[in-house]
């Protein structure tokens, strides 16, 4: 989330470069499938002398992918928020990092969660290609335990319960900080 919130203040910049670096980015992160980037960093990292676990290079893969997605949906969530609250701010003599701090993003955070849960659950669900660089998750272990019992529907209908109980419940978990949120505005504007 954070290098997702980076990448949203860098495509908002003034500055050029930064708006190239994030724009190039993210490109790249959303214009290519998941699986080519899980093989990207698999295999790339050790050819520049990074060494790293196929844990490690899927975790990197599924950040920098999600990070893309999530710096859009920040960008767009800052965009809806009025110019003239930034504005005032600056009259006020507030610098740029608590402006971000107690402004932008506590406003931003409640427009975009929805979205937000929806991408964290797209990861999850993309979750499973990392199967393909030996790292053994829930697919994996299906397609195991498939091969051993020959019973592949059986086994995959298991897999995909468990995914929807887990999507439920990331589903859930963003209801619930979306109205923790929606109570702290509340709190906020009675005073």
């Amino acid at each position: 989330m954070l290098l997702g919130l980076v990448l949203a203040f860098m495509l908002l910049s003034k500055r050029t470069t930064f708006r190239t670096i994030a724009g190039v980015y993210r490109s790249f992160w959303r214009g290519t499938p998941l699986l080519v980037q899980l093989f990207i960093v698999f295999f790339l990292l050790p050819k520049i002398g990074v060494d790293v676990s196929p844990v490690m290079a899927a975790i990197i893969a599924l950040t920098m992918n999600t990070a893309a997605f999530q710096a859009e949906i920040y960008r767009g969530g800052l965009m809806t928020i009025p110019k003239g609250q930034i504005e005032a701010a600056r009259m006020l003599g507030i610098r740029t990092v608590a402006l971000r701090q107690r402004i932008l993003i506590p406003q931003m955070l409640q427009l975009v969660m929805p979205s937000l849960t929806n991408e964290t659950i797209s990861i999850l669900k993309n979750s499973s290609l990392i199967s393909v660089i030996a790292v053994t998750e829930l697919m994996r272990t299906s397609q195991q335990i498939a091969a051993v019992n020959f019973r592949p529907l059986e086994t995959y209908l298991v897999a995909g319960v468990i995914y929807i109980l887990l999507n439920a419940c990331l589903a859930w978990a963003g209801t619930q900080f979306e109205r923790k949120l929606a109570k702290s505005k509340r709190a906020s504007n009675e005073f």
